[in-house]
């Protein structure tokens, strides 16, 4: 569990409504149905309308990395990399067959496999490096579903506000109507900026910084792999590693 992103959502809400509360205000006058509709229905609509099926449902499935981040360890990645090599150097690279079979990474696995089919190190670099490239690719695109939703919010909340207001001038007989398309109006708005910058914006460079932070452990681990297929000596291979660690 990421505990800072939980203490920050917390926080930004508990601002947002300790602020309303010192200023006199209620907190039944920061829900609204209408606006809520508004603002989120329409955030979502049109997501979804720019946003392909695969890309929608990997951003669903990756937006638990915010509370729940996949374990990246470079010291760990380091340990790893440093022991094959050791096996390596004992039994050839044939020795490493049962680690490759046993490891749970996919990415780390594959480069195993390829060593053991005694790739060489530039067709090791190129293979895994497409499968890098690609995975980063669809992850930043994941993010971007949620840097549109931040985009899309604060508009939406204008639009809101609008019809609240249109609502307010249909009805200025009424004068007990006014109320609610004021609030609409106003509520509207907050929900909007609300979501984008405390929520939408926030979750979408989170994830880039998780993106960011595999795509170095796998740049360590293409690195790692290509010194242990040129044979260099294990110490070598820790002290050059070990400056991804900077």
């Amino acid at each position: 569990m990421d505990i800072l992103s939980l203490l920050g959502i917390v926080l930004a809400f508990a601002a947002i409504l300790g602020g309303n509360l010192l200023e006199g205000g209620a907190l039944g006058s920061l829900f609204n149905g209408p606006a809520a509709v508004i603002v989120i229905g329409g955030t979502l609509a049109a997501t979804i309308l720019q946003t392909s099926w695969p890309v929608l449902k990997r951003a669903c499935s990756q937006a638990r990395w915010v509370f729940l981040p996949p374990y990246v360890s470079l010291e760990d990645g380091i340990g790893k990399v440093v022991d094959w090599s050791v096996k390596a150097r004992k039994q050839g690279l044939l020795g490493l067959e049962g680690l490759a079979d046993r490891e749970q990474e996919p990415f780390a696995r594959k480069g195993l496999q390829l060593l053991v089919d005694g790739a060489e190190p530039e067709t090791l670099r190129n293979v895994l490096e497409v499968d890098l490239q690609n995975r980063e690719q669809r992850d930043l695109e994941s993010a971007k579903v949620f840097e549109s939703m931040g985009g899309y919010a604060p508009t939406i909340g204008i639009i809101g506000a609008v019809m609240g207001l249109i609502q307010v001038m249909t009805n200025l007989e009424d004068p007990q109507s006014l109320g609610g398309g004021i609030a609409t109006a106003f509520v509207a708005t907050i929900y909007g900026v609300a979501l984008a910058n405390l929520l939408f914006f926030p979750v979408a460079n989170k994830l880039r910084g998780i993106v960011r932070e595999r795509t170095r452990y796998e740049d360590m681990m293409i690195d790692g792999l290509i010194a242990i297929a040129e044979g260099e000596n294990p110490k070598s291979i820790e002290l050059r590693l070990r400056g991804f660690l900077q």
